[in-house]
Protein backbone atom coordinates (compact mmCIF):
# COMPACT_ATOMS: atom_id res chain seq x y z
CA UNK A 1 0.00 0.00 0.00
CA UNK A 2 1.45 3.37 -1.14
CA UNK A 3 1.43 6.34 1.66
CA UNK A 4 -1.02 7.92 -0.75
CA UNK A 5 -3.71 5.05 -0.68
CA UNK A 6 -3.13 4.92 3.25
CA UNK A 7 -3.96 8.49 3.44
CA UNK A 8 -6.75 8.09 1.18
CA UNK A 9 -7.86 5.13 3.20
CA UNK A 10 -8.04 6.90 6.62
CA UNK A 11 -10.51 9.91 5.19
CA UNK A 12 -13.72 10.35 6.52
CA UNK A 13 -16.53 9.46 3.70
CA UNK A 14 -18.69 11.91 5.00
CA UNK A 15 -21.40 11.70 2.67
CA UNK A 16 -21.36 7.77 3.67
CA UNK A 17 -21.63 8.65 7.02
CA UNK A 18 -24.62 11.22 6.46
CA UNK A 19 -26.47 8.38 4.65
CA UNK A 20 -25.99 5.78 7.13
CA UNK A 21 -27.05 8.33 9.65
CA UNK A 22 -30.66 8.59 7.62
CA UNK A 23 -31.00 5.04 6.80
CA UNK A 24 -30.93 4.16 10.21
CA UNK A 25 -33.81 6.40 10.90
CA UNK A 26 -35.69 5.54 8.10
CA UNK A 27 -35.30 1.78 9.26
CA UNK A 28 -37.51 3.23 11.98
CA UNK A 29 -39.71 4.77 10.13
CA UNK A 30 -38.63 8.17 11.18
CA UNK A 31 -38.49 11.46 8.93
CA UNK A 32 -35.77 13.42 9.73
CA UNK A 33 -36.10 16.56 7.95
CA UNK A 34 -39.23 16.78 9.93
CA UNK A 35 -38.49 19.95 12.14
CA UNK A 36 -38.51 18.86 16.12
CA UNK A 37 -40.56 21.54 17.63
CA UNK A 38 -43.21 23.94 16.73
CA UNK A 39 -41.55 27.27 15.22
CA UNK A 40 -44.86 28.90 15.91
CA UNK A 41 -44.62 28.65 19.54
CA UNK A 42 -40.92 29.28 19.36
CA UNK A 43 -40.12 31.85 16.96
CA UNK A 44 -36.85 30.51 15.53
CA UNK A 45 -37.64 26.36 14.03
CA UNK A 46 -34.40 26.68 11.80
CA UNK A 47 -31.02 25.30 13.24
CA UNK A 48 -28.74 28.67 13.18
CA UNK A 49 -25.32 29.61 13.69
CA UNK A 50 -24.23 31.69 16.19
CA UNK A 51 -24.34 34.53 14.04
CA UNK A 52 -28.21 34.01 13.73
CA UNK A 53 -27.72 32.87 10.16
CA UNK A 54 -30.21 29.54 9.19
CA UNK A 55 -28.24 26.62 8.23
CA UNK A 56 -29.27 24.99 4.62
CA UNK A 57 -29.62 22.23 2.76
CA UNK A 58 -28.86 18.49 4.47
CA UNK A 59 -27.76 20.33 7.46
CA UNK A 60 -31.03 21.19 8.28
CA UNK A 61 -31.89 17.95 8.42
CA UNK A 62 -28.79 16.27 9.79
CA UNK A 63 -29.15 19.14 12.74
CA UNK A 64 -33.27 18.65 12.95
CA UNK A 65 -32.60 14.94 13.58
CA UNK A 66 -29.81 15.40 16.32
CA UNK A 67 -32.34 17.94 18.49
CA UNK A 68 -35.13 15.35 18.17
CA UNK A 69 -32.89 12.37 19.08
CA UNK A 70 -31.52 14.81 22.10
CA UNK A 71 -34.55 16.70 23.02
CA UNK A 72 -32.82 20.25 22.44
CA UNK A 73 -34.87 22.71 22.78
CA UNK A 74 -32.46 25.89 21.54
CA UNK A 75 -31.84 26.14 17.27
CA UNK A 76 -28.26 27.69 18.20
CA UNK A 77 -25.57 25.11 16.94
CA UNK A 78 -21.99 26.58 17.64
CA UNK A 79 -18.16 25.12 17.16
CA UNK A 80 -15.79 25.03 20.27
CA UNK A 81 -13.77 27.77 18.95
CA UNK A 82 -17.31 29.95 18.81
CA UNK A 83 -18.01 29.08 21.99
CA UNK A 84 -15.02 29.99 23.36
CA UNK A 85 -14.80 33.62 21.64
CA UNK A 86 -18.44 34.07 23.83
CA UNK A 87 -16.60 33.08 26.84
CA UNK A 88 -18.63 29.68 27.32
CA UNK A 89 -16.69 26.11 27.04
CA UNK A 90 -18.18 22.88 26.15
CA UNK A 91 -19.13 20.08 28.60
CA UNK A 92 -16.80 17.76 29.05
CA UNK A 93 -17.96 14.25 27.64
CA UNK A 94 -20.37 15.74 25.10
CA UNK A 95 -20.22 15.19 21.88
CA UNK A 96 -20.98 17.24 18.31
CA UNK A 97 -22.95 16.92 15.33
CA UNK A 98 -21.85 16.45 11.54
CA UNK A 99 -21.69 20.16 9.79
CA UNK A 100 -21.12 19.86 5.88
CA UNK A 101 -19.69 22.11 3.19
CA UNK A 102 -18.36 22.13 0.02
CA UNK A 103 -14.75 23.14 -0.99
CA UNK A 104 -13.45 24.46 -3.89
CA UNK A 105 -9.60 22.95 -5.11
CA UNK A 106 -7.86 22.78 -8.44
CA UNK A 107 -5.89 20.50 -10.20
CA UNK A 108 -3.41 20.62 -12.87
CA UNK A 109 -3.31 18.52 -16.00
CA UNK A 110 -1.97 17.96 -19.55
CA UNK A 111 -4.37 18.21 -22.38
CA UNK A 112 -4.70 16.83 -25.73
CA UNK A 113 -1.41 19.34 -26.82
CA UNK A 114 0.51 18.85 -23.74
CA UNK A 115 -0.35 22.52 -22.40
CA UNK A 116 -0.79 22.50 -18.58
CA UNK A 117 -4.15 23.26 -17.83
CA UNK A 118 -5.98 23.93 -14.52
CA UNK A 119 -9.61 22.10 -13.22
CA UNK A 120 -11.21 23.74 -10.55
CA UNK A 121 -13.47 21.12 -8.24
CA UNK A 122 -15.77 20.76 -5.33
CA UNK A 123 -15.10 18.49 -2.74
CA UNK A 124 -17.18 17.86 0.60
CA UNK A 125 -15.43 18.53 3.93
CA UNK A 126 -17.22 18.75 7.59
CA UNK A 127 -16.69 20.40 10.72
CA UNK A 128 -18.24 19.70 14.15
CA UNK A 129 -20.84 22.07 15.70
CA UNK A 130 -22.65 21.69 19.34
CA UNK A 131 -25.84 22.59 20.49
CA UNK A 132 -26.03 25.59 22.80
CA UNK A 133 -27.38 23.35 25.61
CA UNK A 134 -24.15 21.59 25.12
CA UNK A 135 -22.84 24.20 26.27
CA UNK A 136 -21.50 25.95 29.57
CA UNK A 137 -21.48 30.18 29.89
CA UNK A 138 -23.55 31.04 26.80
CA UNK A 139 -25.77 34.38 26.77
CA UNK A 140 -29.89 33.81 27.29
CA UNK A 141 -29.75 34.79 23.39
CA UNK A 142 -28.87 31.21 22.69
CA UNK A 143 -32.04 30.07 24.67
CA UNK A 144 -35.20 31.45 23.55
CA UNK A 145 -38.23 31.17 25.41
CA UNK A 146 -41.09 29.68 24.03
CA UNK A 147 -43.35 32.94 22.87
CA UNK A 148 -47.14 33.47 21.91
CA UNK A 149 -46.58 33.32 18.25
CA UNK A 150 -50.11 32.43 16.39
CA UNK A 151 -49.41 29.72 13.76
CA UNK A 152 -50.08 31.94 9.97
CA UNK A 153 -53.39 31.82 9.08
CA UNK A 154 -54.84 30.13 6.03
CA UNK A 155 -55.61 33.86 4.53
CA UNK A 156 -52.08 34.80 4.94
CA UNK A 157 -50.49 31.53 3.66
CA UNK A 158 -52.62 32.54 0.72
CA UNK A 159 -51.50 35.85 0.43
CA UNK A 160 -47.84 34.50 0.53
CA UNK A 161 -48.65 31.78 -1.93
CA UNK A 162 -50.68 34.65 -4.89
CA UNK A 163 -47.08 36.07 -5.07
CA UNK A 164 -45.94 32.82 -6.70
CA UNK A 165 -48.01 32.97 -9.68
CA UNK A 166 -48.25 29.02 -9.98
CA UNK A 167 -51.99 28.42 -11.27
CA UNK A 168 -53.92 26.21 -9.09
CA UNK A 169 -57.16 23.95 -9.79
CA UNK A 170 -59.76 22.34 -7.81
CA UNK A 171 -59.39 18.44 -7.92
CA UNK A 172 -61.52 15.98 -6.12
CA UNK A 173 -59.55 13.78 -3.69
CA UNK A 174 -55.66 14.35 -4.50
CA UNK A 175 -52.84 17.11 -4.40
CA UNK A 176 -50.63 16.84 -6.84
CA UNK A 177 -48.52 19.06 -9.75
CA UNK A 178 -49.34 18.20 -13.01
CA UNK A 179 -45.94 19.41 -15.39
CA UNK A 180 -47.59 19.23 -18.57
CA UNK A 181 -50.26 21.94 -17.72
CA UNK A 182 -47.37 23.65 -15.15
CA UNK A 183 -50.80 23.86 -12.59
CA UNK A 184 -51.25 22.62 -9.37
CA UNK A 185 -53.83 20.38 -8.21
CA UNK A 186 -55.54 20.83 -4.73
CA UNK A 187 -58.33 19.21 -3.13
CA UNK A 188 -61.02 21.63 -1.14
CA UNK A 189 -60.21 22.84 2.29
CA UNK A 190 -62.73 20.63 3.72
CA UNK A 191 -61.16 17.27 2.50
CA UNK A 192 -58.24 18.38 5.10
CA UNK A 193 -57.85 17.42 8.90
CA UNK A 194 -57.04 21.27 9.12
CA UNK A 195 -56.11 24.78 7.53
CA UNK A 196 -52.47 24.05 8.09
CA UNK A 197 -52.68 20.50 6.50
CA UNK A 198 -54.19 22.65 3.50
CA UNK A 199 -50.76 24.87 3.74
CA UNK A 200 -48.54 22.49 4.12
CA UNK A 201 -49.70 20.47 1.45
CA UNK A 202 -50.05 23.10 -0.79
CA UNK A 203 -46.12 24.23 0.06
CA UNK A 204 -45.47 20.28 -0.92
CA UNK A 205 -46.89 20.81 -4.46
CA UNK A 206 -44.89 24.10 -4.88
CA UNK A 207 -41.58 23.16 -4.22
CA UNK A 208 -42.63 20.37 -7.12
CA UNK A 209 -43.65 22.91 -9.31
CA UNK A 210 -40.51 24.77 -8.86
CA UNK A 211 -38.88 21.80 -11.11
CA UNK A 212 -39.93 23.48 -14.01
CA UNK A 213 -37.27 25.00 -16.26
CA UNK A 214 -38.89 28.52 -16.39
CA UNK A 215 -38.65 28.28 -12.05
CA UNK A 216 -35.41 26.21 -11.34
CA UNK A 217 -35.30 23.57 -13.40
CA UNK A 218 -34.93 20.45 -12.11
CA UNK A 219 -34.83 16.75 -13.92
CA UNK A 220 -34.00 14.01 -11.11
CA UNK A 221 -33.84 11.24 -13.82
CA UNK A 222 -30.89 12.76 -15.52
CA UNK A 223 -28.94 11.25 -12.19
CA UNK A 224 -31.53 8.74 -10.85
CA UNK A 225 -32.90 7.82 -13.45
CA UNK A 226 -35.19 4.63 -12.67
CA UNK A 227 -35.10 6.58 -8.91
CA UNK A 228 -36.08 9.83 -10.14
CA UNK A 229 -39.93 9.43 -8.69
CA UNK A 230 -38.28 8.54 -5.14
CA UNK A 231 -35.85 11.32 -5.39
CA UNK A 232 -38.26 14.10 -6.16
CA UNK A 233 -40.73 13.21 -3.42
CA UNK A 234 -37.61 13.54 -1.16
CA UNK A 235 -36.89 17.14 -2.47
CA UNK A 236 -40.69 17.95 -1.88
CA UNK A 237 -40.64 16.57 1.17
CA UNK A 238 -37.47 18.07 2.76
CA UNK A 239 -38.37 21.29 0.54
CA UNK A 240 -41.85 21.76 2.18
CA UNK A 241 -40.65 21.04 5.73
CA UNK A 242 -37.85 24.11 5.35
CA UNK A 243 -40.36 26.22 3.85
CA UNK A 244 -42.82 25.23 6.71
CA UNK A 245 -40.50 26.57 9.12
CA UNK A 246 -39.44 29.95 7.11
CA UNK A 247 -43.32 30.54 7.12
CA UNK A 248 -44.28 29.48 10.88
CA UNK A 249 -46.31 26.42 10.09
CA UNK A 250 -46.58 23.63 12.81
CA UNK A 251 -44.37 20.69 12.36
CA UNK A 252 -47.29 18.55 10.62
CA UNK A 253 -46.74 16.66 6.94
CA UNK A 254 -48.02 14.43 4.51
CA UNK A 255 -49.19 11.42 6.12
CA UNK A 256 -49.65 9.28 2.80
CA UNK A 257 -45.81 9.91 1.88
CA UNK A 258 -44.84 7.81 5.01
CA UNK A 259 -45.19 5.44 1.90
CA UNK A 260 -41.81 6.43 0.14
CA UNK A 261 -39.67 5.66 2.94
CA UNK A 262 -38.83 1.77 1.27
CA UNK A 263 -38.39 3.68 -1.94
CA UNK A 264 -36.04 6.35 -0.02
CA UNK A 265 -33.71 3.51 1.39
CA UNK A 266 -33.26 1.96 -2.02
CA UNK A 267 -32.07 4.91 -3.41
CA UNK A 268 -30.11 5.88 -0.83
CA UNK A 269 -28.34 2.78 -0.32
CA UNK A 270 -27.94 3.00 -4.55
CA UNK A 271 -26.31 6.63 -4.03
CA UNK A 272 -24.70 7.79 -0.89
CA UNK A 273 -25.14 11.30 -1.80
CA UNK A 274 -28.24 11.12 -3.07
CA UNK A 275 -29.19 12.75 0.19
CA UNK A 276 -26.93 15.48 -0.13
CA UNK A 277 -28.55 16.09 -4.07
CA UNK A 278 -31.97 16.14 -2.72
CA UNK A 279 -31.26 18.75 0.22
CA UNK A 280 -29.55 20.68 -1.96
CA UNK A 281 -32.28 20.98 -4.67
CA UNK A 282 -34.78 21.49 -1.92
CA UNK A 283 -33.15 24.31 -0.60
CA UNK A 284 -32.84 26.20 -4.32
CA UNK A 285 -36.74 25.38 -4.54
CA UNK A 286 -37.01 27.08 -0.96
CA UNK A 287 -34.62 29.78 -2.08
CA UNK A 288 -36.76 30.55 -5.05
CA UNK A 289 -40.17 30.54 -3.64
CA UNK A 290 -38.99 33.18 -1.07
CA UNK A 291 -37.42 35.19 -3.49
CA UNK A 292 -40.33 35.53 -6.05
CA UNK A 293 -42.53 35.86 -2.54
CA UNK A 294 -40.88 37.13 0.52
CA UNK A 295 -42.19 36.70 3.59
CA UNK A 296 -43.73 39.67 5.07
CA UNK A 297 -45.03 40.87 8.20
CA UNK A 298 -48.31 41.87 6.97
CA UNK A 299 -49.61 38.31 6.16
CA UNK A 300 -49.89 38.32 10.07
CA UNK A 301 -52.32 41.16 9.60
CA UNK A 302 -54.37 39.10 7.39
CA UNK A 303 -58.24 37.99 8.47
CA UNK A 304 -59.00 34.49 7.87
CA UNK A 305 -63.01 35.70 7.87
CA UNK A 306 -61.97 37.91 4.68
CA UNK A 307 -61.24 35.22 2.86
CA UNK A 308 -62.74 32.40 4.10
CA UNK A 309 -65.62 31.84 1.56
CA UNK A 310 -62.61 31.43 -1.20
CA UNK A 311 -62.01 27.79 0.70
CA UNK A 312 -65.19 26.77 1.64
CA UNK A 313 -66.13 23.91 -0.19
CA UNK A 314 -63.38 24.24 -2.55
CA UNK A 315 -63.88 27.45 -4.43
CA UNK A 316 -60.22 27.44 -5.60
CA UNK A 317 -60.74 27.36 -9.22
CA UNK A 318 -63.44 26.72 -11.53
CA UNK A 319 -61.77 24.12 -13.63
CA UNK A 320 -61.74 20.93 -12.55
CA UNK A 321 -59.24 18.23 -14.56
CA UNK A 322 -57.96 14.67 -14.02
CA UNK A 323 -54.51 14.88 -12.66
CA UNK A 324 -52.37 12.88 -15.07
CA UNK A 325 -49.05 12.55 -15.01
CA UNK A 326 -48.69 14.14 -11.99
CA UNK A 327 -46.63 14.57 -9.02
CA UNK A 328 -47.70 14.37 -5.35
Amino acid sequence: MTMHSAIAGQRRDIAADITAKILSELEQGVLPWRKPWDGARTGLALPRRSNGEPYRGVNVVMLWSAATAKGYRSPYWLTLKQANQFGASVRKGERGELVVYYGRATKERKNDKGDSVEDSFRFLKCYTAFNAEQTEGLDARFFPQPIEQEIMPIAAHEAWYAGLDIPRILTKDIACYIPSRDVIGMPPLAAFDSREDYAATLNHEAVHATGADHRVGRDMSKRFSGHALAAEELVAEIGASILGAHLSLPPEHLHDHASYIGHWMKLLKDDKRALLAAAAQAQSAVDWLLAKSPVSTEYAQVDDAETRETFDVGAVAARRGPPTAALS
